[in-house]
């Protein structure tokens, strides 16, 4: 017998048929297949919203083929993703490779595991048309969205403009805290510390609380000195001293926003990379023949469930206490609560098996792979751990009536800290042994002003918990959420944060003022909570389309009425940089290479600067003399130089122009040569091209026009090569043929 499995991604296909064996062919589909197209709405909204599909340009070839394989085979299984996304994709290969539905069935699965594919394999079904109609329905709306208020945008602001209707609401959220910041105005507030001594000269800092046993805001001078004049020189008397333990439990095991937020802040990966490393350790990674080769370390990386299979509680209570002992695990297993509202489609993102700790597999590895295995390891092993124990003491003095306090706590039993320290874990900070009615000294009396912070900007992890909370989009969605309205210039990253731009502010104003209620954070939120309904069978794709676009169309009829005639300026985004010549602040423009620096009196002054990687603007190449490279022209004998051109920077001869003698700059790639261990660096090709060589070339003969990487072939263990031009990976071994995409697997949805 024959069977044909299809899955999303070729990286998928390698361990799945070692773990299928004989009988089955496992081929991928790069993805989806159909799409609507570029060129046009694709969307028929007066014949009930009727989605006109084509295949996707240059998948051509590729359906050809899998439709040959279909039809050689007695049965076809469909094994994309287990999501919505992953459901539409099947149905589209379906109706693409026009598979006979007798023989065609749909598989999922939450790991890559041989246990899980073939359990999978054992239990097909039918394709799921609710969760399809779901996708189709968010694909449907975004097109609408996008497609119809865009060209607005293009004819009031300016061309290329493009509208989301998630991504609207993500920049209005950052916009809207950019507007509580500059309308911030700052309070004046004091606070008073005592650093005190025992009569055994053992000291510690208590802080004022208030009289009466209530709390006391000092909110001037005044008020903080006259508390400071009662007190001072006068004995601090301890009133009371009450000792407790206090349990800290553990985190649930990560869902795709927890792990997101946890890797921005601890890692201090952006969300494109956490998604892309997660997709590799889902998919499969040959961490070495006793381990077991080719497997997906991870459960599936796009989910809002905190259940845990029963499997996995098992692996953990077993490796917990063989590990650490019985007092480490709790006297019944952990179950989380998964949140009203969650699809709860799949489990929570765990190792896919527990024995594989992350420093026994981390030669396997890559950097980022190791971090981000390790955090969702740890995660999971913590949140299965007993309790971590505090001994608190919490102690009240007083000096004349007014109320200081101190607390202090030391650690009893590390539980699951033993394994995974929170940011915000608990410190040791210990106090010395206090009883009541005992006589303090104070050393020291510090009265100090404060002033109160505006609202923090959003970083990529707040915003991210912003959304969750409030219900906007979905785990899947909220990488491409933030990474296209970066990539839109609606928003910029500014170190950790993210800052919205003039086009930025100026486009929400437009959205605001045009399409209040398609930004409306309730009313997105509903809305998504309309698409998870479809996928329940609660209500029809035409029921929550027709309703959606009943509100849409009238706010686009008025808004194209009323902005008919309207040109909105973009104000240029200013510097702090201050222009020598005529000592106006710089603005920032865009040019062929890039954004400049440049005075805003243009044409009367044409002062520019150049912007470096920081985003800070630097003197021109004009103003400032070219560093020295080290080393004479071979054609005239003069310094040559660093300078900088439209591909970057090379050496010239000092006596340029009349001598034109250059050279290009050999850079590191950082990468070992597989020949000999020297390092690899670019090489000049011809026609301003280049190429990758050994550094002790002609000794070592290896060059390459295509790109080394560190990644190694998990069939042969060879280098593998980044095709030039091309979204591939390929074995350096000719003979073993080893090839896959090298594109990141994030989100479809737009």
């Amino acid at each position: 017998m024959s069977n044909l499995v299809i899955v999303e991604s070729p990286t998928k296909a390698t361990p799945i048929k070692g773990y299928l064996g004989q009988g089955y062919k496992v081929v991928a589909s790069w993805g989806h297949v159909r799409d609507l197209p570029k060129s046009s709405l694709g969307v028929d909204i007066e014949n009930d919203f009727d989605a006109k599909y084509i295949n996707i340009r240059g998948k051509g070839d590729l359906i050809k083929e899998l439709k040959k394989e279909a039809k050689k085979a007695n049965k076809v299984f469909l094994a994309t993703d287990p999501d919505r996304e992953g459901e539409a994709i099947a149905w589209h290969l379906a109706t693409a490779l026009e598979l006979d539905p007798a023989k065609t069935k749909r598989v999922t699965f939450n790991e890559i595991t041989k246990s899980a594919i073939k359990t999978a394999i054992k239990a097909p079904r039918d394709i799921d048309m609710d969760l399809v109609n779901s996708q189709q329905a968010r694909r449907i709306l975004d097109r609408i969205v996008g497609y119809k208020i865009s060209p607005i945008l293009w004819k009031s602001i300016k061309s290329g403009l493009s509208a989301g209707r998630v991504q609207s609401v993500a920049t209005r959220i950052i916009v809207e805290r950019e507007e509580e910041i500059r309308a911030f105005n700052p309070e004046e507030y004091w606070t008073i510390e005592a650093l005190l001594l025992t009569e055994e000269k053992a000291s510690f800092k208590a802080k004022y609380y208030g009289t009466g046993g209530k709390k006391a805001e000092l909110k001037t001078e005044a008020d903080a000195m006259a508390v400071y004049n009662a007190v001072d020189g006068k004995p601090f008397i301890v009133d009371s001293v009450k000792k407790a333990v206090r349990q800290k439990n553990p985190l649930p095991p990560f869902i795709t926003s927890t792990m997101q937020q946890e890797a921005s802040r601890k890692l201090g990966f952006q969300l494109q990379r956490i998604m892309k490393v997660a997709q590799e350790l889902y998919e499969g990674i040959n961490i070495g023949s006793k381990n077991g080769g080719v497997q997906g370390l991870i459960t599936y990386m796009r989910t809002d469930s905190l259940r845990i299979s029963a499997e996995a509680q098992a692996a953990a209570k077993d490796y917990i206490i063989n590990t650490y002992g019985e007092s480490y695990y709790p006297k019944t297993p952990r179950v989380y609560k998964t949140k009203a509202g969650a699809q709860d489609a799949h489990e929570a993102i765990r190792p896919s098996n527990v024995k594989l700790t992350p420093d026994m597999i981390k030669k396997y590895l890559s950097p980022d792979q190791y971090k981000l295995y390790r955090l969702i390891w740890s995660r999971f092993v913590a949140s299965q751990m007993e309790s971590a124990s505090f001994d608190t003491v919490n102690a009240s003095i007083l000096a004349t009536g007014h109320e200081f306090r101190a607390s202090g706590s030391t650690l009893r039993f590390p539980g699951y800290l033993a394994i995974y320290e929170e940011v915000d874990a608990d410190k040791d900070s210990t106090l010395p042994e206090l009883y009541e009615n005992q006589t303090l000294t104070a050393k020291e009396i510090k009265p100090e002003q404060h002033f109160t912070e505006p609202p923090p900007r959003y970083t990529e992890a707040s915003l991210i918990k912003f959304l969750e909370e409030m219900g906007i989009g979905r785990p899947s969605t909220f990488a491409s959420i933030v990474t296209t309205i970066i990539q839109r210039n609606y928003v910029k990253r500014e170190a950790k944060v993210l800052k919205p731009t003039p086009l930025g502010e100026i486009t929400n104003k437009l959205m605001m003022d045009s399409f209040s209620d398609i930004i409306d954070y309730k009313f997105t939120a509903n809305l998504e909570d309309r698409l998870d309904s479809i996928e329940n069978g609660e209500h029809s794709m035409l029921e929550v389309l027709s309703t959606f676009y009943d509100t849409f169309a009238k706010e686009l009829n008025e808004a194209e009425k009323v902005l008919a005639a309207q040109k909105i300026e973009v104000p240029p985004e200013e510097t702090d940089i201050v222009c020598e010549l005529c000592g106006a602040k710089m603005i920032v423009k865009n040019g062929r290479f890039g954004k400049f620096a440049a005075c805003p009196n243009y044409p009367e002054c044409k002062n520019t600067k150049r912007i470096g990687k920081d985003g800070k603007a630097v003197e021109s190449t004009e103003k400032e003399p070219p560093k020295k490279a080290g080393f004479a022209c071979e054609v005239c004998g003069a310094d040559m130089v660093i300078r900088s051109g439209r591909y970057g920077t090379f050496y010239a001869c000092e006596n340029y122009p009349k001598c034109k003698n250059t050279k290009r700059i050999n850079k590191e790639t950082g990468i070992l040569c597989p020949d000999c261990g020297a390092k690899i660096i670019t090489k000049n090709g011809r026609n301003n091209s280049f190429f990758y060589s050994c550094e002790r070339y002609p000794d070592c003969q290896f060059s390459s026009w295509d790109m080394p990487t560190n990644e190694k072939c998990p069939d042969c263990g060879k280098m593998l090569f980044r095709k030039k031009g091309k979204n591939l990976l390929v074995c350096n071994d000719k003979s073993c043929g080893y090839k896959r995409e090298d594109k990141e697997q994030e989100n479809k949805d737009e």
